[in-house]
């Protein structure tokens, strides 16, 4: 049997290895720890979570409590799908929260404003668009900057249909057509870029003529609407007194024409009776003829007030006569 051979450690070492062994134990319990913080995480409730694993796109989670590979294996980007999110272009709106809201410098706002009709008018035109991001996949990877890109895709829409239009339009009747026409365009070109991003509204601010000619286009704007002011008066009382005119008009040939019938229906009467009279009178010639007299007599003794009756020989009338005088 072999001797053993025995190697004295010395106290130092063997207190050495006991505290490694503790020091590498607490830092197991660390990693375990991190492992388990880094490995869960939530997406708030109007966002979308970006899985991104060593760098790559892995997926797109929805709101709610996640877990993830630890130690940044997989990073997530949170992403607003739900939040709406405007630009504003000529103007800006102080305590923008969005980067790209607006134009920090004056001289840029200017220039964004500042169009040219396509009667070759100048018009300071602004507005604002409201967006919201749906696809997230694509707003944070196919487009470096897409926001950016989204105002002057915004900004070049805008001016070719502002172009497309005279300057009355842009600043008075056309600005509905503008907004409906620039959005459909946007969403066009957004779609085609694969911006991931939706547009919701195009809204026109404030349209004028530019500052140097606009006392003179508000003097013709003021004639213009005094000429239709007056074009309305005028119509309002050719309406109210040509109706009455044909009015009138119609009631006086409606009474012509009765008056016309009456007289028709009269004369008729009269050559009826006539007729009838006369085939008496054929019959009966005196009889007809004393009855005709009677009856005449009956009218026109019937129309006086006085009436006096003498004898073919009375000399003189009798004062009796005139008692039924008052």
């Amino acid at each position: 049997m072999a001797d053993r051979i025995e190697i004295n450690v010395p106290d130092g070492f063997r207190n050495l290895k006991g505290q490694f062994g503790g020091i590498f134990g607490l830092v197991i319990i660390v990693v375990l720890i991190w492992a388990g913080f880094s490995s869960v995480y939530t997406v708030p409730a109007e966002s979308q979570g970006v899985v991104l694993r060593f760098g790559k796109y892995k997926d797109t989670v929805d709101p709610g409590l996640q877990f993830k590979f630890p130690f940044n294996i997989d990073q997530v980007e949170i992403v607003a799908v739900q939040r709406q999110m405007k630009q504003e272009f000529g103007f800006g709106t102080s305590g923008a929260t969005n980067r790209t809201q607006y134009s920090a410098n004056r001289a840029e706002q200017m220039a964004e404003r500042s169009m040219v009709t396509g009667d070759l008018n100048a018009a300071s035109v602004e507005w604002n668009l409201q967006y919201r991001i749906e696809e997230p996949k694509l707003f944070l990877f196919k487009v470096r900057d897409p926001e950016e890109t989204l105002r002057d895709i915004s900004e070049s829409v805008m001016r070719t249909v502002v172009g497309d239009r005279t300057v009355d339009e842009v600043i008075t009747i056309g600005r509905q057509e503008i907004s409906v026409v620039a959005l459909e365009q946007m969403q066009a070109l957004v779609d085609k870029y694969e911006l991931g991003l939706r547009i919701d509204l195009v809204e026109l601010q404030n349209v004028n003529p530019p500052e140097q000619v606009r006392p003179s286009f508000n003097e013709v704007n003021q004639a213009q609407q005094e000429r239709e002011s007056m074009i309305n008066v005028a119509n309002g009382e050719y309406n109210k007194v040509i109706p009455r005119a044909r009015g009138l008009a119609n009631q006086s040939i409606q009474e012509a024409e009765g008056y016309a019938l009456k007289r028709v229906n009269e004369a008729e009467g009269d050559v009826a009776r006539f007729e009838a009279m006369l085939t008496e009178y054929v019959k009966a010639p005196e009889v007809t003829k004393r009855r005709i007299y009677l009856e005449t007599m009956q009218q026109v003794v019937s129309q006086i007030d006085k009436k006096i009756v003498l004898d073919d020989e009375a000399s003189s009338v009798l004062p009796l006569l005139q008692l039924n005088q008052n």
